[in-house]
């Protein structure tokens, strides 16, 4: 079934017609009711994360496994609850006034697309979505309809890389020419696909699980409910988990936007996995923080990133399992994950002005947005050109060793066979 198609049928389903944005700033009560649909691992971190804000009430809940069910209603025990996020549009659909999406890769852009599609702000996990041409389309929809969005990218908001934004930009290493990222975790998968089947545990609805995705047997400890991302089908390895973490800030900080060419090394495609180590190397256009052309190479595997002398720390300190560094005309700057940035000249460490921010809370900039009270950090409209940059690397995986190049204006590679790689087909469930 073509995405097209599954929207079509979706609203057919929800049947309802909603209020647009600028009306529904604040419900009767003065609550913003949100729809939850995935609440377990970083779903509850996220139910939660929204249902700390005094001005939200959780409404509804949804999870295709029982258990995450049970374990969240005992926490919000005036929510309704459901297995199929369908059924809970189409019969809380005037009821809600938000959703988070909180499920694995493939799940999020089709219930994002069927909430959007209703006019319900969504805040939606990172990666944004599970293919190209789904970012392309979720970006669409939030504009078309002028809706409130955020990617759960939480440390998009934190001080210490919206300082390291201000510091880049201000040209603290002058023109920046080359960034090299990286991360040392394993969300990959070698072997092969799993023969056989095992019995469906009884708190979980397989089909559901799948959703729009291609029918395959279940097999314990495979896919549910941690495995998914490290498989072609579901997730978008560890390019496109951390990398979003980790590309974010050189990217907003440099004003990046899409590649025009990727070229991926790692092992042969299996079908089935996403490569264990990759080093994907971008080439994107000069922006007014950039040399003419701006080269990134992306590390990643458990023995991420490769020796480099442009990684050379000073002391022979050792380098942080993930981060990035800005290579400039004037110095460099490592940025290692979840800390401040360290600025290195000439070989050594400098002290450096860091600028004085404000804390913020990514989660609460989304409900405030909602209801008017302010704007999201990373919206749709930024998001998905972050999102479809990472997948366009995610995508070059399957190609080992090839140049592909990246026509912005026709949202194609020139390499044919890649294109088959932006989209996919929808399942009917």
């Amino acid at each position: 079934m073509k995405r097209r198609h599954f929207l079509k049928n979706a609203a057919a389903l929800a049947g309802v017609t909603l209020l647009p944005s600028s009306v529904w700033a604040l419900t009767k009560n003065g609550k913003l009711r949100t729809a939850h649909i995935g609440v377990g691992g970083m779903g509850a971190s996220d139910l939660n994360s929204i249902a700390s804000h005094k001005l939200v009430e959780v409404t509804a809940l949804c999870d295709v496994d029982s258990n995450n069910l049970a374990a969240a209603r005992k926490l919000y025990p005036n929510a309704k609850v459901f297995s199929d996020y369908r059924k809970l549009f189409d019969e809380m659909g005037s009821a809600i006034d938000a959703v988070i999406v909180s499920t694995p890769d493939h799940t999020h852009a089709p219930a994002s697309l069927m909430a959007m599609e209703m006019g319900k702000p969504v805040y939606c996990q990172k990666p944004l979505t599970h293919h190209v041409s789904e970012a392309r389309a979720m970006r669409k929809m939030a504009e078309d309809k002028n809706l409130v969005t955020q990617m759960g990218i939480q440390i998009h908001s934190w001080k210490e890389y919206r300082g390291t934004v201000l510091l880049i930009q201000s040209g603290i290493i002058g023109k920046v020419r080359c960034v090299r990222a990286w991360s040392n975790k394993n969300w990959g998968y070698d072997g092969p696909a799993p023969l056989g089947s095992d019995p469906i545990p009884a708190n979980l609805d397989w089909n559901l699980w799948l959703g729009t995705s291609s029918e395959r047997p279940y097999k314990d400890k495979i896919y549910h409910p941690a495995q998914w991302r490290k498989l072609l089908d579901y997730g978008c390895g560890t390019l496109g988990d951390m990398g979003v973490h980790i590309f974010d800030t050189p990217y907003t900080a440099l004003g990046l936007d899409v590649p025009r060419t990727i070229k991926c090394k790692c092992r042969k495609p299996t079908g089935f996995g996403h490569p264990e180590h990759n080093i994907v190397t971008y080439q994107f256009p000069g922006t007014r923080f950039t040399a003419d052309t701006l080269k990134w190479v992306w590390y990643d595997g458990t023995d991420a990133p490769k020796n480099h002398k442009q990684l050379i720390l000073p002391d022979n300190e050792k380098l942080p399992e993930q981060g990035a560094m800005f290579i400039g005309e004037k110095g460099r700057l490592l940025l290692p994950h979840i800390s401040y940035p360290k600025l290195i000249v000439n070989g050594k460490y400098e002290e450096t002005d860091f600028p004085e921010l404000d804390e913020a809370d990514h989660y609460h900039q989304f409900v405030d947005a909602c209801l008017g009270r302010g704007v999201s950090s990373a919206p749709f409209s930024y998001s998905a050109r972050l999102t479809q940059s990472i997948l366009l690397g995610v995508v070059a995986n399957r190609f080992p060793n090839k140049t592909l190049h990246w026509n912005k204006l026709a949202s194609k590679f020139s390499h044919t066979e890649a294109n088959k790689y932006l989209d996919a087909e929808y399942r009917s469930f």
